[in-house]
């Protein structure tokens, strides 16, 4: 999920809080205290990078991009993730017919 915030632009940390929580129905909550030793261990893993950026306000903050390992790696989850959705909602279906 992490990396997938990160495909289309870099972000900052409390940014992807701010967008986990403008999700629909608050399905996932994520503290920044929780955020960012997760980013460390993936920027440790090789799959994101950071680096600093100025606000306009003059503000530092630290931005997180995905490498190319990183994007290899959110196309690799995304199949993954497909298949055991797939898998779980046929298995569902046939619970839901055997139901009735």
């Amino acid at each position: 999920m992490m990396l997938s915030f990160l495909s289309d632009e870099d972000k900052y940390g409390y940014e992807m809080v701010l967008e986990l929580s403008h999700r629909p129905n608050n399905t996932f909550e994520l503290m920044e205290g929780t955020l960012h030793p997760l980013l460390r261990a993936l920027e440790k893993s090789g799959v994101i990078y950071s680096y600093l950026r100025t606000s306009p306000r003059g503000r530092s903050r630290r931005y997180y991009a995905l490498t190319e390992l990183g994007k290899g790696c959110l196309q690799e989850k995304a199949k993954e993730w497909r298949i055991c959705s797939e898998s779980g909602n046929g298995v569902l279906r046939v619970a839901s017919a055997a139901e009735v």
